[in-house]
């Protein structure tokens, strides 16, 4: 189904070229004077320098031209040259009866589907999530699931880290407090236990206690590095306790990211391609694309178009230690053989930019992937709190992600009691469902490069760019066809109408726009495309509802041509959330 904007551009262009004028010249757009027109065109302008013919002549040839336009109600032309443009109800109306009736709402599929890998996540195991997992949890989810709605195949990996200098410390620390488990007997040829030989929180315990002890003995350090050489190099023993110590963590980890509603369709990690490495350290120095630097194995990946120093990508360290550079090579030459991805997105730190453009460039120069393999880099900023730095606990910590999720729990049920004078189980699970839109949408509001303010009071507020507001507004609307259903049932076969007001017809127009916002957010990679526009279309909606009598209305077709408007309305929104990574409770 073509979006709204080029149909309306197609009768602009066509008035352009029967009046002697290039087509290209008639592109419309939203309009920057919303007070005067709906939408604009200004290709009179350009064309004054190619037809030296002064820019108001044009526009008005072009303006007679659309006198019988089925689009236009009006077509004016204004000094110095621009057109100014009403479309007619009939149209706008015609269209959202087309859109209610279409698969995924007339938003276009692909002819061929791509293959996309999203990894995000990146937790290290062993450790407690926290709040510097949020925004590549809450990006990442919703950058794959646009991408599945836009009808795509995408596959979300967590990529954590689970196979270097941590692990060897764990099992350094383990050794000193339990010299006695069986994991540490070299001649141990039994099975071993299928219990650890620790609980979470002890192993969360365990992990900074030997990370401050290797920093202030080198002797502890090099007990850490000899074990992580030892369960690298196949040690029965430190295998099983790296075991225990995954599926112990990864039972947290899955936990805490369903709480986000985050789900991963890879558990994979660094440890998923060490049996890579060896071949793809040979492989690059067989085709003479690595070569030794200072003891160390490099890639250079400068290029003559380089206007800034870019370092060579490290492959193997002086003492033959891999790092997450060779890791992250490894893995693309994993998803290569295993998915064969059209492309692959890494949502980080925006502070990886230059990490990720060494090993994008070695991928491709050392043909790991094909030319055609899109590889790229969503580099995220920094979630900070109200003084402007780093988001912190009042304690100047890092803060557990479980904790900010309770905090903001805590205050949305406080508002939510308020609101109904209770709180029973139902309040409950709905300050969970408001208080995740609230996180989430605070988030991805933003374009995601950008840093910005964690505010609780701000994203718990039911009251403007929020998702607590978006929430209230679906509710609002289920609300309204409660009621319509309790007078005695929605029509089965009512069609949208056209608009009686200015702000039906707004309504109207913000719907139209579904698809064109869609298709942007996913090609341009941007969730908060999706949240602006479904801000807008809240706001219109309650300009609309505040205007009309929905439930009251005595024309049975007048009022069945709104209920349907209004079930558009709430479909599209709950798409939007659904892509954004939250739901709608039924009442609030």
């Amino acid at each position: 189904m073509k979006r709204f904007l080029d149909l309306i551009s197609e009768e602009i262009k066509a008035a352009f070229e029967t009046s002697g004028y290039d087509r290209e010249l008639g592109k419309v757009t939203l309009s920057n004077r919303p007070d005067l027109c709906e939408y604009q065109c200004n290709g009179a302008m350009a064309g004054a320098k190619l037809y030296k013919k002064a820019p108001i002549m044009i526009a008005q040839e072009v303006a007679n031209r659309c006198g019988e336009s089925k689009v236009f109600s009006e077509v004016m032309a204004v000094a110095p040259g621009f057109l100014n443009l009403k479309v007619k109800e009939s149209f706008v109306a015609e269209y959202l009866c087309q859109m209610a009736k279409s698969l995924k709402f007339g938003l276009d599929m692909p002819q061929t589907p791509s293959k996309i890998i999203v990894d995000y996540g990146g937790p290290n195991v062993a450790k407690p999530l926290h709040v510097g997992h949020l925004r590549p949890a809450i990006i990442g989810e919703s950058i794959k699931r646009i991408a599945k709605y836009a009808g795509h195949d995408v596959i979300g990996d967590i990529h954590m880290g689970d196979w270097g200098l941590q692990m060897g410390l764990i099992i350094t620390e383990l050794n000193k407090r339990q010299p006695g488990l069986v994991y540490f007997d070299e001649n141990f040829e039994g099975e071993y236990p299928k219990e650890p030989p620790f609980t979470l929180s002890e192993l969360e315990e365990i992990y900074p206690t030997a990370s401050a002890k290797s920093k202030e003995d080198a002797a502890y350090k090099a007990l850490a590095m000899e074990a992580t050489f030892k369960l690298q190099s196949g040690v029965r023993g430190y295998r099983a306790l790296w075991r225990h110590i995954m599926d112990v963590s990864i039972a947290d980890l899955k936990r805490n990211y369903n709480h986000l509603d985050v789900e991963f369709d890879l558990w994979k990690g660094e440890s998923d391609v060490q049996d890579l490495i060896p071949g793809m350290v040979d492989y690059l120095k067989k085709e003479g694309y690595a070569y030794i630097s200072e003891g160390a194995l490099v890639v250079d990946v400068k290029e003559e178009t380089d206007t800034k120093e870019i370092p060579p990508c490290i492959i193997l360290k002086s003492d033959g230690a891999s790092l997450y550079n060779t890791t992250d090579l490894a893995t693309i030459m994993d998803r290569m053989e295993k998915y064969h991805p059209d492309k692959m997105i890494y949502v980080t730190d925006k502070r990886q930019d230059l990490y990720f453009e060494q090993i994008f460039r070695c991928a491709r120069k050392a043909k790991l992937v094909e030319e055609e393999t899109e590889l790229l880099h969503i580099g995220f900023g920094t979630m900070n709190g109200k003084d402007g730095k780093p988001f912190k606990t009042r304690e100047g910590g890092v803060m557990r992600l479980e904790m900010l999720m309770q905090e903001i729990n805590d205050e949305m049920a406080r508002k939510i009691e308020e609101g109904r004078g209770e709180m029973d189980e139902e309040a409950k699970e709905t300050a969970k469902t408001v208080a995740l839109s609230a996180i989430k949408y605070g988030d991805l509001s933003n374009q995601a490069s950008k840093d910005y303010i964690f505010d609780i009071d701000k994203f718990t507020s039911f009251e403007g760019d929020t998702g607590p507001y978006i929430l209230y507004t679906i509710v609002r609307i289920k609300s309204i066809l409660n009621k319509v259903k309790e007078q005695g049932g929605l029509p089965k076969e009512a069609a949208i109408q056209e608009a009686g007001s200015v702000s039906e017809k707004a309504l109207m127009l913000q719907l139209a726009g579904f698809n064109a916002m869609m298709e942007a957010a996913y090609q341009e990679t941007a969730p908060h495309k999706v949240c602006a526009y479904i801000y807008d279309l809240a706001n219109a909606f309650n300009r609309f509802y505040h205007e009309t009598k929905i439930v009251s209305e005595e024309d049975q077709n007048k009022k069945a041509g709104w209920i349907a408007l209004l079930m558009l309305v709430r479909d599209l929104l709950e798409i939007c959330i659904n892509v954004l990574g939250f739901s709608a409770p039924e009442r609030m």
